[in-house]
């Protein structure tokens, strides 16, 4: 398990914008999977949506999006480099996340050819799917 400050040696993120609280595994160049602690104090809630506060989708993709950078800069060819979105393919929302809710993120690197490739995530609330997608990245 790592927590916030060893995830912070792993990928450039930091708060506000640092999505994800702890990892519970991974495998370098493989998988990942994290969870967000999803608090009514995150900076987004005071507009999306006032008295009826909703995680944005996009940042549930941003969550997924972290989690597969612990796996591809954990490797060791990595180490201090960056992973940006190349694209988002095939994403699906099928549930509101809200606050007090434990996201689960899990995300498997499906194909890599040199600095690019593409990561499978899905999003989990107490079993229930959240969102899953596809991400290409590019590490630089």
């Amino acid at each position: 398990m790592l927590n916030k400050e060893q995830i912070k040696e792993i990928i450039p993120q930091r708060e506000p914008f640092l999505m994800i609280d702890e990892v519970e595994e991974y495998v370098p160049g493989e998988m990942a999977a994290a969870y967000k602690n999803v608090d009514i104090n995150e900076w987004y809630f005071k507009g999306h949506f006032p008295g009826n506060p909703i995680m944005p989708g996009v940042l549930i993709a941003e969550s997924l999006a972290q989690t597969g950078a612990i796996s591809i800069l954990s490797m060791e060819e990595n180490k201090g480099k960056n992973a940006l979105f190349g694209g988002i393919d095939k994403m699906k929302f099928k549930k509101m996340v809200v606050p007090g809710d434990r996201l689960k993120l899990e995300v498997k690197i499906i194909k890599r050819k040199g600095p690019i490739g593409i990561g499978e995530g899905i999003a989990t609330v107490n079993g229930q799917i959240a969102a899953k997608g596809e991400f290409t990245f590019a590490v630089v």
